[in-house]
C-alpha cells in the first residue's frame, strides 16, 4: 500500500471509530444546557473580603462542579481550613498567590495551578504588588450556597462565631 492510500485508509478507519464512539456518548442530563458566560458576566459575591464572580454553578452544571473568578487585591487571604466534601483546583490568572495544601507551601505565578484535595488543611493569601485573579473549580457543587450565605453577613469585621457556625453547615472546618 502507497502513502497515500494508507493515509485514507486511516483516515476513514478513525472517521468510522469517532463516529461509533460519539453514537455511543451518554446524552446529557435534560436539566443541563449549554452556558456561555462573557467576562465580567456572573454572580459577584464579597465573602469577607474575597471578591467573588460565581461564573458557573452547579445548578448549571447538574452538581457537578462550580467555577468561581476570584479577584483580590495583595493582603486578601482565606485562614487555614479543611473541606470534607470538596475537593478544588486553583489556577492563578493574573497576579501572584501564596497557596499553602498540608505542609506544601508555594507561590503560583499566572499559569500555575495547583490541586487540593477535600480533607488537606489549606490557605491562601494574595502577594506581590498587585491583585490577582484566580479561577477556582469546586468538585462537586454545593459550597456556592455557603459562599451566598456569608456574603449575606454585615459588613465590617466579621463574626467569626457565626462564620465558622456558617461554613461547619457546610462540612468545612477551620485549623487554629
Amino acid at each position: 500500500m502507497n502513502r497515500k492510500e494508507f493515509i485514507k485508509s486511516t483516515i476513514a478507519a478513525g472517521a468510522l471509530g469517532i463516529t461509533s464512539t460519539y453514537s455511543q456518548a451518554k446524552e446529557a442530563p435534560k436539566n443541563v444546557s449549554a452556558k456561555i458566560v462573557r467576562n465580567g458576566e456572573g454572580k459577584s459575591l464579597n465573602v469577607i473580603g474575597d471578591q467573588q464572580t460565581v461564573k458557573l454553578s452547579g445548578k448549571d452544571t447538574n452538581g457537578q462542579f462550580v467555577l468561581i473568578e476570584e479577584e483580590n487585591e495583595p493582603g486578601t487571604a482565606i485562614p487555614m481550613h479543611v473541606h470534607e466534601n470538596e475537593d478544588e483546583v486553583f489556577k492563578v490568572l493574573e497576579g501572584q498567590m501564596e497557596l499553602t495544601v498540608g505542609d506544601k507551601t508555594t507561590i503560583l505565578n499566572p499559569g500555575d495551578l495547583a490541586f487540593g484535595p477535600r480533607g488537606i488543611p489549606h490557605t491562601w493569601k494574595i502577594v506581590g504588588d498587585k491583585k490577582a485573579k484566580v479561577t477556582l473549580s469546586i468538585f462537586p457543587a454545593g459550597i456556592e450556597h455557603m459562599f451566598e450565605e456569608l456574603a449575606q453577613l454585615p459588613a465590617g469585621p466579621p463574626d467569626l462565631e457565626k462564620v465558622a457556625q456558617i461554613c461547619g453547615q457546610y462540612g468545612i472546618r477551620f485549623i487554629s
